[in-house]
């Protein structure tokens, strides 16, 4: 019998995915409108701001929204770029196999040697501050695991009866690759994706948190972290909130990951 959906983290998933996808109507007030009058209000101290206003006056609730956004919309396509050169490269790795597959997977370990953190602040460092710059350094650091995962597969696959027939009936590799290699990896793609998309998260809102990621003052929850650090004592609130977003969100993401990956690999299925 399969594992019963993990309700309370979908529930989590889908308030993420609704605030990102209608963050300017879901937004009670602008995420960077400036109210000095309204500034450092606590959370349920004024209705009009429910979970109260930064040192700036700014809607905690709006940034929080917003920054949802910002979050899912460098992680989905970092990851998405990650994934799609990290599966090519281990599909290749795992058919062709010789000084191909080990030229790529010496590559995937030393992408895989160095912290993840450190290799994106070097890129972060060096190309400068910015969306395009975060995606790219992400990018770079998730590719290897999709990469080794899949080559994984790939190389159990190729073994099997109907990929012989492919290549006795002349198929070209390509055509064996994409139409009856890769569609059997599916299960192991979404898994990964299920599980490093909580990564990515955290490792944005960590260059963010370092001065790495977007402009100050910008909706961004390692930003929130990072402006709220100075007064924690007397604003508990501003790294309060977008942390506890922060955990929630990767929490969910990973739960939902392990339940899918318990569902989809028929040896971990309770019976």
């Amino acid at each position: 019998m399969r594992a019963h959906l993990p309700w309370f983290p979908v529930a989590i998933m889908a308030i993420v995915l609704v605030c990102a996808a209608f963050a300017p109507l879901v937004a009670p007030h602008s995420p960077t409108e400036i109210s000095m009058l309204d500034a450092k209000l606590a959370p349920g101290e004024n209705l009009r701001y429910p979970l109260g206003t930064d040192i700036m006056g700014r809607d905690m609730g709006s940034r929080l929204i917003y920054g949802a956004r910002t979050a899912l919309f460098i992680s989905l396509i970092a990851l998405g770029t990650g994934a799609f050169v990290g599966t090519v490269l281990g599909l290749v790795a795992g058919f062709r196999a010789g000084w191909v597959d080990i030229l790529i997977m010496r590559a995937a370990d030393a992408a895989l040697g160095f912290p993840t953190i450190l290799v994106a602040m070097i890129i972060v460092t060096i190309l400068g501050a910015g969306i395009g710059n975060i995606i790219l350094a992400v990018a770079l650091t998730v590719w290897a695991r999709f990469a080794r995962m899949i080559r994984g597969d790939v190389l159990a696959i190729k073994e099997l009866d109907f990929v012989t027939f492919a290549r006795i009936a002349g198929l070209s590799v390509p055509l064996i690759i994409s139409r009856h290699i890769f569609p059997n990896t599916i299960n192991t793609l979404m898994v990964i994706t299920s599980l490093q998309i909580g990564q990515v998260i955290l490792l944005e809102a960590s260059l963010s948190f370092l001065g790495l990621g977007l402009p100050p003052g910008d909706p961004a929850w390692g930003i929130m972290v990072s402006e709220g650090r100075s007064v924690i004592l007397d604003v508990w609130w501003l790294a309060l909130l977008p942390g506890l977003a922060i955990t929630a969100v990767v929490l969910a993401f990973n739960f939902f990951g392990d339940w899918l990956r318990d569902t989809l690999d028929p040896k971990l299925r309770r019976i």
